[in-house]
C-alpha cells in the first residue's frame, strides 16, 4: 500500500484505493486540518468530511476524485473545521451534514442533523455516524466497513494518534471516554484505521493497550 496518510499543508494529496471507497486525504492552513474526499468506486459520487479552509485546495481536491460532489459532512462545530464551507457548498450546490446538538453554531445550517446511529450514503456507500460527546457537544465520527469486514474510522477531534480530543472538563473527558470505549474501542477491530482531523492516521489496535493509560492521566 503506497498510502501513508502523512500530508503537509498546501501539499499533495495522498490517496487510498479500497474495495468499493477512494480515500483522498490533503491538509489545509496553519493548524494542519485534515480534510477527505470519499468517492464511490461503483457511482462516482463524492462526499466531502470537514471543509476545514481554503476553498480554492478543496475545490481542486474534489476535481481530483471527479465531477461533483453529492455531501459535506463536518464532524463538529469548531471554526477550524468549517472555514471553507459556505463557499464549498455554494459552488457545488452539496448537501450538508453534522452532528445535531452542533448544528445550529456552523454557517451554513445542516440539511441533515446527524445522531448516534444514523446512515450518510452517497453512492453506494453506507456511513455509520458515531456520537462522540466531549470534544464539542455534538461531534460525530464516521464508519465504514469494507467488504472484507475491515472498518475506517473518520474522527475528527474526538481521537487521535495517542488519545482522544481536548475536553474542557473532567465531565466532559468522562463522557468522551466512556463513548470511544463503548462506540468505537468495543465495536470495531484492532485493524480498524482511523483518519483523524489534524495529523497522521492511526488505528484502534495501535491505541487500544494506552485506554486505561489516557483515563488516569485524564486527557
Amino acid at each position: 500500500m503506497s498510502y501513508t496518510g502523512d500530508v503537509q499543508p498546501g501539499g499533495a494529496s495522498d490517496v487510498r484505493e479500497l474495495p468499493g471507497l477512494t480515500v483522498r486525504k490533503a491538509s489545509v492552513s496553519s493548524m494542519d486540518n485534515n480534510v477527505y474526499l470519499l468517492t464511490c468506486t461503483a457511482t462516482g459520487r463524492q462526499l466531502l468530511v470537514d471543509a476545514a479552509d481554503d476553498a480554492p485546495r478543496v475545490a481542486r481536491l474534489v476535481a481530483e476524485g471527479g465531477e461533483g460532489l453529492d455531501t459535506v459532512v463536518t464532524t463538529h462545530q469548531h471554526w477550524d473545521h468549517h472555514r471553507a464551507l459556505q463557499q464549498v457548498v455554494s459552488a457545488t450546490g452539496a448537501h450538508t451534514a453534522a452532528g445535531a446538538p452542533d448544528a445550529d453554531e456552523l454557517p451554513v445550517p445542516p440539511d441533515q442533523r446527524l445522531e448516534q446511529g444514523d446512515e450518510v450514503r452517497f453512492g453506494d456507500v453506507r456511513l455509520a455516524v458515531v456520537r462522540l460527546t466531549g470534544h464539542t457537544p455534538g461531534s460525530i465520527a464516521l464508519a465504514w466497513t469494507e467488504p472484507g469486514g475491515r472498518a475506517h474510522l473518520w474522527t475528527g477531534d474526538s481521537l487521535f494518534p495517542g488519545g482522544p480530543g481536548k475536553t474542557w472538563s473532567a465531565a466532559d473527558f468522562r463522557q468522551l471516554m466512556d463513548d470511544l470505549e463503548q462506540r468505537v474501542f468495543g465495536v470495531y477491530g484492532d485493524d480498524t484505521w482511523v483518519y483523524p482531523g489534524h495529523g497522521k492516521d492511526t488505528t484502534l489496535g495501535a491505541e487500544r493497550p494506552h485506554l486505561a493509560e489516557w483515563r488516569d492521566r485524564g486527557w
